[in-house]
């Protein structure tokens, strides 16, 4: 084990059964991954990850600048493919159940995408990635439903940018809806980087509501910040959203360590219910 990986100690503490990493490079060996693994007190038997849309190319000019290849004409913001992307770390099996990482943005229920936008026909929804894996736990399989949205912010009066990110906040607020992909009957958990808080900053706010309120979801942590940035102070970014089939132990957030970026580390404990619903 190495003591010298930023972030290393945050994760050893949580000492979680399941991790879901945001904003991880991706490297086609995984050996970022790994590395990062094998420098934990305990290493997870079971890591999953695939490239992510930041830093794909497009071929297109999407920013409008005049040149191609830039961070902000991939399908998500990236110099490289694969940079700022998602990983598991799990105790026990995951199996990919579905992704959705491919869909187009034109394509998401209700979309506040215009036909004036630049790559209509090109542009995916996911900034990163959209996935439902399965974890096979000893009690009960439950599937993780992942994001990590684009930030709203950055853009011009288009508001490009905070359409998206309320696209990709929503997706997975319609699967469990029913109205859009495989549907997801049994145990779930939305988990990752909305990029968006309920009452504060900048964003269509409304979108994270919508999840929330959610008829399938809990919310351990209501109003609880996540992050605190240096200009906008303390906000609420980062969400752990079991489905009604799991009861809520406990739930809190663990505080970044120094140098580690201004995120902390959500986390819950959950156990099952005798039956769903309960």
């Amino acid at each position: 084990m190495r003591d010298d990986v930023p972030g290393v100690e945050l994760l050893n503490a949580a000492a979680a059964d399941v991790l879901l990493l945001t904003d991880i490079d991706f490297d086609a060996g995984q050996a970022a991954l790994a590395a990062l693994n094998d420098s934990m007190a305990f290493p997870y038997p079971h890591v999953f990850s695939k490239r992510p849309n930041s830093g794909l190319p497009t071929g297109l000019d999407l920013d409008k600048d005049g040149f191609l290849g830039g961070p902000r004409d991939a399908q998500g913001y990236g110099w490289f493919s694969g940079q700022g992307g998602q990983a598991i770390l799990s105790r026990w099996p995951i199996r990919l159940r579905a992704d959705y990482s491919d869909t187009l943005w034109q394509d998401s229920p209700n979309t506040a995408m215009r036909s004036e936008d630049t790559g209509r026909d090109v542009q995916r929804l996911s900034s990163t990635a959209h996935w439902a894996v399965e974890i096979a736990a000893p009690l009960g399989e439950f599937t993780l439903l992942t994001v990590g949205a684009t930030p709203p912010v950055f853009d011009g009066p288009e508001d490009r940018n905070g359409r998206r990110n309320r696209d990709e906040v929503l997706l997975w607020h319609h699967v469990l809806g029913g109205t859009f992909g495989e549907p997801i009957d049994g145990a779930a958990v939305v988990l990752g980087n909305l990029n968006l808080d309920p009452t504060r900053g900048d964003g269509i706010r409304d979108a994270v509501r919508d999840l929330l309120q959610n008829q399938r979801l809990r919310d351990p942590l209501p109003g609880l910040p996540t992050v605190e940035w240096d200009k906008v102070g303390k906000m609420r970014v980062s969400y752990v959203l079991p489905t009604t089939e799991f009861r809520v132990i406990a739930a809190g957030v663990i505080p970044p360590e120094e140098g580690a970026g201004p995120h902390g580390l959500v986390w819950a404990d959950l156990a099952y219910h005798a039956k769903p619903g309960q």
